[in-house]
């Protein structure tokens, strides 16, 4: 039984990491296409 709640574990905490990652990806792909107007490196 705890070998089965490992393994549920674990899947869980990657499909955790694909959630963050697929919305990490999705927000820069939102963020490029328009690049903030004021740039503090002035």
């Amino acid at each position: 039984m705890t070998s089965e709640q490992d393994d549920r574990k674990a899947r869980l905490a990657q499909a955790l990491r694909n959630n963050l990652r697929r919305r990490k990806a999705q927000a820069r792909e939102v963020v490029l296409p328009a690049p903030a107007p004021d740039n503090p490196k002035d």
